[in-house]
């Protein structure tokens, strides 16, 4: 076979591939994903969009909660900007936690339920439920994140003690956050 018959053929493959209106690299499965079952959101949930996250974990030198004796790095809030998978600022993640976009659409969430990150230098990865909406924009329709592929934002090992009372440290950290839900259709009330 010539090397240009081979080319013409490399070329139809993956014209036809890509017009083909397969969405498998747009739409990720949690196998894909890595996600362990116990992160899986519900069956009737749809992938919508992925943000990731850069920013801080903002941690607080507070007292154990089961024992005040002792302090420890307790975290306050995250604080981070979101970017879509192109690389465009869309929004930002703070306290609540929120995530708040640049349509004026916001959600919080509450944790679900969370897994050590492969890597143990690196913060958990989460399943957390929407308990709110607001606005109307890319958030609306959202009712389950899960927070994936995590890097840093760990507390501090060192450092908290009663010199650092009260006072608050940042840790870098970066994620993926996959949001679902059911297009139409919102699991919580507004």
């Amino acid at each position: 076979m010539s090397k240009t018959y081979l080319l013409n053929i490399s070329v139809l493959l993956l014209t036809l591939g890509l017009s083909s209106g397969n969405t498998q690299a747009q739409t990720p499965s949690t196998t894909e994903l890595g996600v362990p079952k116990i992160l899986q959101v519900p069956a009737d949930q749809s992938f919508m969009f992925k943000a990731s996250a850069k920013g801080s974990q903002i941690y607080v030198c507070r007292a154990k909660s089961k024992n005040s004796n002792f302090l420890e790095w307790t975290l306050k809030a995250p604080d981070a900007l979101l970017f879509n998978e192109q690389g465009q600022q869309l929004g930002k993640h703070y306290a609540g936690p929120t995530w708040e976009s640049n349509d004026g659409s916001k959600i919080t969430a509450q944790v679900n339920t969370k897994v050590n990150a492969p890597q143990t230098t690196t913060i958990p990865w989460l399943l957390l439920k929407v308990q709110s909406h607001q606005g109307n924009g890319i958030f609306s329709q959202v009712n389950w994140i899960q927070r994936l592929h995590t890097v840093g934002g760990k507390p501090p090992v060192n450092g908290c003690n009663r010199i650092y009372k009260n006072r608050e440290t940042t840790v870098s950290y970066q994620a993926d956050y996959y949001f679902w839900g059911v297009p139409g259709k919102k699991d919580v009330k507004r």
